[in-house]
């Protein structure tokens, strides 16, 4: 199969070197700078993918990696191409945050109370007129959300005085668990298994420090067919009027008034792609065609847990634009993966040297995510602990707690709420 992927940067990297070991013929465009690029050295890259369009044709895949080419991607497909990546609908779901909430209402769900601002200052004023705890998001969607804790919104007003031009959206601070409930879209219809996750996004265990992308998630394709009722699978209609295509995930927080959506990502997550690809018994390419056939309703899963531990080196979680390819730093393993183990080991921002040796690009420090299943969630934990400790990196850190929260009080909550069996 032919598949031409299409982004900022070779951000699913990982996902395009499994495709190729699945026999599938890959080509890739990314706009980002040649000596930035993650991948250099594992990954080729095409200057422009219009041209490439020939060669895809139109039994072949096009997938779009990121939630900001929707319209590109619905033209294409009114063309007759088969595109991955979601719809122009898609996309204001997750970047247009008053409009997923307003979609969401619409069809009787309950939301938490939220407001949009067409700048910072115009939330700080509301800020001092009803102080109190809220969440701060942001339209563009690679801004990190900020959770208040000051019972008068102090830590808040600073973060918005801070805060560049632009909307912002203040949400409701709830207490409950965070839950996320995704899917597969084939245009017509979510694939099931539906998902259930589990995000930890802050920098260090006990859930201290900074936000992130996210430094783990623990997830499972059982236990999560009531929330997926309940919420996510009721947008299908919405998104088959689209013609969307890809995957998408609600996150919700759940408490005794029930599950209440947060908000939606409509694309890859990372490390969301790894940690549901260890427990995809046949592989990225088998799915992408169910996907884009629109046909198939399910599609084989493995039973039990998945942990993904996302791997890092300082600069991480910040950005260092100044670094050179001489600041990266080199990975090695103690046992060298090979077959199937080499699926649970997924680089993010690496390149090779012209010798083979893999280097993480000090500008992020974003390493790689490792992954483990199990029955248990404690199984799942010791394997994806084993996998990380068999990389060595110089400065490496990662969180040694993902899924201990689920164990230890979240897992009981639900289950006493009636979400989870």
């Amino acid at each position: 199969m032919r598949i031409l992927a299409i982004g900022p940067r070779v951000y699913l990297g990982d996902i395009y070197l499994a495709l190729r070991r699945e026999g599938h013929d890959v080509r890739v465009h990314a706009e980002d700078r040649p000596e930035e690029r993650a991948f250099d050295g594992l990954i080729e890259t095409v200057s422009d993918w219009r041209q490439e369009l020939p060669w895809v044709g139109r039994d072949g895949i096009i997938l779009f990696e990121r939630a900001d080419r929707g319209e590109i991607a619905d033209r294409l497909r009114r063309d007759g191409y088969r595109v991955i990546g979601g719809s122009a609908f898609g996309d204001r779901l997750e970047n247009d945050r008053a409009f997923g909430q307003a979609v969401l209402q619409r069809l009787g769900l309950p939301v938490a109370r939220n407001r949009a601002f067409d700048s910072p200052a115009e939330a700080l004023t509301w800020l001092a007129q009803a102080p109190g705890r809220q969440v701060l998001k942001f339209d563009d969607s690679r801004l990190p959300t900020f959770v208040g804790e000051h019972p008068a919104g102090h830590d808040l007003a600073f973060m918005l005085r801070r805060a560049g031009p632009g909307r912002v959206f203040l949400q409701e601070r709830l207490d409950g668990v965070e839950v996320g409930v995704g899917a597969y879209f084939n245009g017509r219809r979510f694939l099931r298994p539906a998902c259930i996750d589990f995000e930890h996004k802050r920098f260090f265990p006990s859930d201290m420090g900074e936000m992130t992308g996210e430094m783990g998630t623990l997830a499972s394709y059982e236990n999560a067919e009531r929330l997926f009722e309940a919420t996510l699978g009721r947008i299908a209609p919405l998104l088959a009027d689209a013609g969307h295509v890809g995957y998408v995930n609600l996150n919700l927080m759940v408490d005794d008034r029930g599950p209440l959506p947060l908000e939606f990502t409509c694309r890859f997550g990372n490390p969301g792609f790894a940690v549901l690809a260890a427990m995809q018994r046949d592989g990225w390419g088998d799915l992408f065609g169910r996907m884009v056939a629109g046909a198939s309703e399910t599609f084989r899963t493995v039973p039990g847990w998945s942990i993904a531990v996302v791997l890092t080196v300082p600069p991480f979680p910040a950005v260092d634009h100044k670094a050179t390819p001489t600041d990266d730093v080199p990975i090695f393993y103690r046992q060298p993966p090979q077959g199937r183990e080499l699926g649970h080991y997924h680089p993010v921002d690496i390149r090779c040297d012209p010798d083979g040796q893999l280097l993480v690009r000090r500008r992020s420090g974003h390493a790689m995510i490792v992954t483990g299943t199990g029955g248990t969630v404690q199984n799942a934990r010791e394997a994806a602990h084993t996998r990380a400790r068999n990389v060595i990196v110089p400065e490496l850190r990662w969180r040694t707690d993902i899924g201990v929260r689920f164990l230890e009080g979240e897992a009981s909550r639900l289950r006493a709420l009636g979400w989870l069996t």
